[in-house]
């Protein structure tokens, strides 16, 4: 169990071996301070609908089903005692006060600010404003990488949180591509409309074609796009299969490919959690994949590939290829 002490408000967190599992050396918990309709777009529709296919080792799927349960079970959130569980329903009561306060001074300015820039820059602040009060310490490595002109950037989806850490983290000129579930949040999916967000709606035939020509027009107009090309994410620790919408966009925009990794956002708040923790996350971003005269599964393939070096993590494409598990 991780020791955790609040003398005089500041929280210290000591990393155990399981939480500092695939993250960078230099990047490893210690006790840390908490501080204030072409072809293109018809495959693009299809894939979000169907599994994407990806590469993977088919001798590989039971150990990897090991390496993500155990991988699980320390993800878990982790009981205190009484004690624990006091800190826990007092952090967690303060910190989604805060993000609702937060979020609603967000969608107020995304209101009246007429620029698009001027909603993004806004939000960005407040994410991170959000961060840095929830006692989530975010650290940001390789800006350098993102190239100067339009890109499409992918990352790994683990937590409720990285819609906010992608916000805080990186600059105010990209567009998230997100499923059309998340405009049924009243404020939230507000918030999201006024930043330029593109939703698109995988239950239908015609609403995967409407959102693939309008993410694909964007990406062809030089429009950056921010994908998580997991779709979803549970329980169970490790690189899901890819969704290959992403790397169309890519290969027909011809725009660079920018692979990034989320380390620490599962273990603040993971899967079933309902409050985040304190914590520290990591946000990698990785060198750029040329997309010009590659194919979208070259493309995918590239960047999963590259993550998977970073992450630290299982790859549970295996999965398609294992047998089924006994109940």
């Amino acid at each position: 169990m991780t020791p955790l002490t609040v003398p005089r408000g500041v929280i210290n967190i000591t990393g155990t071996d399981s939480q500092n599992a695939g993250v960078p050396a230099d990047w490893r918990l210690g006790s840390v301070q908490c501080q204030p309709v072409s072809p293109s777009a018809n495959r693009f529709a299809a894939s979000l609908h169907t599994k994407s296919t990806a590469t993977s080792d088919q001798t590989a799927g039971a150990s990897v089903l090991q390496a993500a349960d155990a991988a699980s079970v320390s993800a878990a959130p982790r009981s205190g005692g009484v004690l624990g569980w006091l800190f826990c329903l007092v952090f967690g009561t303060y910190s989604l006060s805060l993000l609702f306060l937060v979020t609603s001074v967000a969608a107020l300015l995304a209101l009246l600010l007429p620029l698009l820039h001027w909603r993004r820059s806004s939000t960005r602040w407040l994410a991170r404003l959000w961060l840095a009060l929830a006692c989530l310490r975010l650290r940001v490595r390789g800006l350098e990488q993102l190239p100067d002109d339009s890109c499409v950037l992918v990352a790994n989806h683990s937590s409720y949180l990285d819609g906010v850490v992608m916000a805080a983290a990186l600059p105010p000129r990209f567009s998230f591509v997100i499923k059309r579930e998340a405009t049924d949040m009243p404020v939230m999916g507000f918030l999201l409309r006024r930043i330029g967000s593109e939703f698109v709606d995988r239950h239908s035939a015609g609403g995967r074609q409407r959102g693939a020509r309008r993410v694909m027009q964007r990406a062809e107009q030089g429009h950056s796009l921010i994908f998580f090309p997991e779709g979803t994410f549970d329980s169970v620790v490790g690189l899901k299969r890819f969704h290959i919408g992403a790397f169309v966009a890519a290969a027909r925009s011809a725009m660079p490919l920018v692979p990034i990794v989320i380390h620490g956002a599962r273990h603040s708040m993971p899967h079933g959690a309902f409050v985040p923790m304190p914590g520290t996350i990591h946000v990698e971003i990785l060198p750029s994949i040329d997309g010009g005269g590659r194919g979208p599964d070259d493309l995918r393939d590239a960047a999963r590939g590259a993550m998977l070096g970073r992450l630290g993590e299982p790859d549970l494409a295996v999965l398609a290829a294992a047998p089924a598990r006994a109940r």
